[in-house]
């Protein structure tokens, strides 16, 4: 895609950020599954509950976040959500079979489970570029499944309690999470600290688009003007004294590449209505209709 301006500046989200919500359902989740990791409400009825908090909050919430998410071109956390959602549909599935005296195959889930951890590692080493906190809550995920894992090679009940307190662990960060997002903006204070990214790359230097946004607006004045007009491309250079005229040029060859700009003659060049729509899109904010 063309851009017209820096997406850092005038970039805007297609809805609300869903991360709160995706989190909040995460933590209900978790809070269902609570009582059944340390023993307790292993009963037909208590399966069945659980299974339906997990159905809804758990794998709906998730979803939703990881779709609108993906909305927003938010790839890492989209991924994330729906990774987890579709995880948590089985989640459901396994309580509802075991309230009917059913079991999942153990060499299936040992073989997913690895897969998770897998997955799970090389994500958590990705959040840790974004936030300390968002490290600490992915690595508790990890653990989760190194836990189970261990359980499956050693043949062992004895990693069931750490299972649980994770589980406990990872309610308690996706809240603290959730309510930093929310509340933080909400109060203007950082109530909820998210913490620094963990690891540290070197910045690219930012794309520099003042050249093309100032030619895009040049010729976009001059259409409203008169929409039959073109613009030579000396008197270009000479209305952008700023920029030097290889820099413009460069910049006119590549928005005639990308069909923003055409030459009606030698030196003429005027916006195409792909251009003109574009414009209006990113700086304006109004929808463009091809003309």
């Amino acid at each position: 895609m063309v851009h017209l301006t820096s997406t850092a500046v005038h970039g805007r989200e297609i809805v609300a950020d869903p991360t709160p919500m995706g989190l909040l359902g995460l933590a209900i989740g978790c809070a269902a599954l609570v009582p059944i990791a340390f023993g307790a409400s292993l009963s037909p009825a208590g399966l069945e509950t659980a299974a339906m908090f997990c159905l809804l909050f758990g794998a709906g919430c998730q979803f939703l976040a990881g779709l609108l998410n993906l909305v927003n071109r938010n790839l890492y956390g989209g991924t994330l959500f729906l990774t987890f959602a579709f995880n948590w549909i089985f989640n459901w599935w396994a309580l509802h079979s075991m309230a009917r005296g059913f079991v999942a195959d153990r060499g299936i889930v040992f073989a997913t489970e690895v897969a998770f951890l897998l997955i799970f590692v090389l994500i958590t080493w990705g959040f840790g570029h974004f936030s300390s906190l968002l490290f600490v809550f992915l690595l508790d995920i990890d653990l989760i499944y190194v836990f189970k894992v261990a359980g499956h090679v050693l043949d062992s009940r004895a990693f069931h309690l750490p299972v649980a307190l994770l589980t406990v662990g990872l309610g308690l960060l996706s809240l603290w999470i959730a309510f930093a997002l929310l509340l933080n903006p909400v109060t203007g204070r950082q109530v909820f600290t998210l913490g620094g990214p963990l690891f540290r790359t070197k910045a690219r230097p930012p794309l520099d688009l003042a050249a093309r946004t100032a030619i895009i607006g040049l010729l976009y004045r001059r259409w409203r003007e008169d929409e039959t007009s073109t613009l030579q491309f000396a008197g270009l250079v000479a209305l952008l004294p700023g920029f030097p005229e290889a820099r413009i040029r460069n910049e006119v060859d590549y928005l005639t590449a990308h069909g923003l700009i055409e030459k009606p003659g030698k030196d003429d060049i005027r916006l195409t209505a792909a251009g003109i729509d574009r414009w209006e899109q990113q700086i304006l904010g109004v929808p463009g209709l091809a003309r």
